[in-house]
């Protein structure tokens, strides 16, 4: 695999236990279909566990919050699978000691600069070279898309309805027969090399996907080429966020690396989905060094990139830069969540004395609007929605399962101040956020109708040898479970993709003898709606089980599915069956 160099010595060295990975991570090999999902097995008799979408009783403030945390003995994070799209507490001041600070203006704007970018660098930073496009940044992250992206239907969006109720309200219509057909397919392209290819969007009049050093648009129906847009390299990162005139963002590399090795990810680049067209492409450096980015997002009009270098940003129309790094900070935005607010996640400090500021900040003068305070010694967190804002972070490694999901943290957006902590234990929850590399890369968690969506992990059905799972839903005000569950049924297991209006989108992963499913899951009553639900033949559970939602992007709209690849394989390598870049489904109603 195309493998980063190793950080810029102006940064603290990564060691095992320090809260950041030894070695950047690989990519996972799609699983084989299991035992579990439909197959019959032996049974695996365990005891029931509270949180299986049950009403549990209320988790009490915890003491400490907003303090310094003695430094945990084990690192906070433990590594994880890429492909998994695709991420702290507070006291009096909230984040201010000794009273809040004066707001920076567009001139000086020094929350947003960085001394690191003004000392040369002498090797580009470690990165993971995946990233977490289509539905997990559209967003099944939740990071949603308010009224500044385009229709949430296209996007994925995950931004709900503000009114807390639920129910009716989507876009998404009941096709008059679920029943599905592939309706295109697209290769896997060769590479010299295993290269990312994550990134994937959908408009009103294109399917766009990243290939190898490319992004081709296809007709969303019939899979024709109706553009390729050719890069000098391969794409890095990309956002699921597109704004309203149909343009998004992504960062790649300035050249094919050799083998084995990455040529950084130095590049960024608007792309124009509907034209078909490269807008502009920026850099930012250090000295005469070109500075890496391990994370990409827009927010309204803004392109917002961040690393352990700091963050800048651009103008999405134009690309003229609106912020970068300044000599006069020690700290640095590790990353950024977009959509329909901007919120940067900010690093000061390194190891176990690390804090991180959530801070919500004016996406044209890079102004702060309000901040949080994490408490020291959680070095990494993950933007699940910017509206309302929710980070999410594995709190002294307890999540136990390398989730990087432990504790989900709701913020008041205007005050900066904690709303309310929920614990999401590992053992429980299944959902997944990588804020160690993509700050905004997060699977399986929704935001939406002030809730929390989560699937339960895996347990024993109600039938013999059968295992499913639930999502259950947790107010966002209180912290406690609504008391809804949607049901996956036995030898399904459900995901939550994205909001539509009040209700919500989502995967059923099928047993061995059925097609998967897309449901659509009303915001009030819970009821599950099926809206796809793909053949069961040898040929769709081959692709369903090399593109299932922990290993590839999923985009749903309009009654059209999209199941993408994040990686195309090195030439020579070994597969069992024909490999795809896309699968395409959909019903004709």
């Amino acid at each position: 695999m195309t493998q980063p160099p190793p950080p810029p010595p102006n940064q603290p060295p990564q060691q095992p236990g320090s809260g950041a990975p030894a070695e950047p991570p690989k990519p996972p090999a799609p699983p084989s279909p299991q035992p579990g999902y439909g197959y019959p097995q032996q049974p695996q008799p365990q005891p029931p566990q509270p949180g299986y979408g049950y009403p549990q009783q209320p988790q009490p403030p915890q003491p400490g919050y907003g303090h310094p945390a003695p430094p945990p003995g084990a690192n906070p994070y433990a590594q994880q699978p890429p492909g998994y799209a695709n991420p702290y507490a507070q006291q009096p001041g909230y984040g201010y000691p000794g009273g809040a600070p004066t707001v920076p203006t567009p001139a000086t704007a020094p929350g947003r600069t960085n001394a690191s970018l003004y000392i040369i660098v002498a090797a580009v930073v470690a990165i993971a070279l995946i990233v977490g496009g289509g539905i997990w940044y559209s967003k099944s992250s939740g990071g949603g898309g308010g009224k500044h992206d385009t229709a949430g239907a296209d996007t994925g969006g995950t931004k709900g309805s503000d009114d807390g109720k639920g129910g009716g309200g989507g876009s998404e219509k009941v096709p008059s027969d679920p029943a599905a057909k592939v309706l295109f397919q697209v290769p896997m392209p060769t590479a010299a090399d295993t290269t990312v290819t994550s990134g994937s969007w959908l408009t009103g009049t294109v399917y766009a996907k990243t290939g190898v050093a490319r992004i081709t648009g296809y007709d969303p129906t019939s899979g024709a080429k109706l553009w390729t847009v050719p890069l000098p390299g391969p794409v890095c990162y990309a956002t699921g966020h597109v704004g309203a005139d149909g343009r998004t963002a992504v960062v790649f590399q300035p050249k094919m690396p050799p083998k084995g090795s990455s040529a950084g990810c130095t590049q960024v680049a608007a792309i124009d989905l509907n034209a078909g067209k490269k807008l502009w492409t920026q850099t930012i450096k250090s000295g005469d060094v070109p500075v890496n980015f391990n994370n990409v997002t827009v927010a309204q009009q803004t392109v917002a990139v961040g690393g352990t270098s700091g963050g800048a940003a651009f103008d999405l129309a134009s690309g003229k830069v609106r912020w970068q790094p300044k000599p006069t900070d020690t700290c640095y935005d590790a990353g950024y969540g977009g959509g329909a607010k901007l919120v940067a996640v900010r690093k000061c400090g390194s190891g176990d004395t690390a804090q991180l500021h959530i801070q919500t900040i004016d996406p044209v003068s890079g102004k702060v609007a309000s901040e949080y305070e994490m408490s020291s010694g959680i070095p990494y967190a993950s933007v699940v929605s910017t509206d309302p804002l929710v980070v999410a972070a594995d709190v002294n490694d307890s999540a136990g399962d390398g989730s990087g999901f432990s504790d989900v943290f709701s913020i008041d957006n205007t005050t900066g101040k904690l709303r309310t902590r929920i614990s999401t234990p590992g053992s429980s929850y299944a959902a997944r956020c990588d804020g160690i590399y993509q700050v905004e890369k997060c699977q399986g968690v929704v935001v939406g109708n002030d809730r929390l969506y989560l699937p339960t992990e895996e347990h024993d059905g109600d039938g013999q040898f059968s295992k499913t799972n639930e999502i259950v839903a947790f107010d966002l005000a209180t912290g406690k479970q609504t008391g809804q569950r949607a049901d996956a049924g036995d030898n399904y297991t459900i995901t939550p993709l994205r909001m539509d209006g009040p209700n919500v989108i989502a995967y059923k992963n099928p047993p061995y003898n059925k097609g998967a499913q897309i449901v659509s899951i009303d915001g009030g009553s819970f009821k599950e709606t099926k809206l796809l639900e793909n053949p069961a033949t040898a040929r769709v559970k081959a692709l369903e089980t090399a593109m299932a939602p922990a290993y590839a992007e999923v985009l749903y709209s309009r009654g059209r599915l999209y199941l993408s690849a994040v990686y195309a394989h090195a030439i020579g390598s070994s597969t069992s069956s024909k490999e795809y870049l896309v699968a395409a489904f959909g019903t004709d109603g």
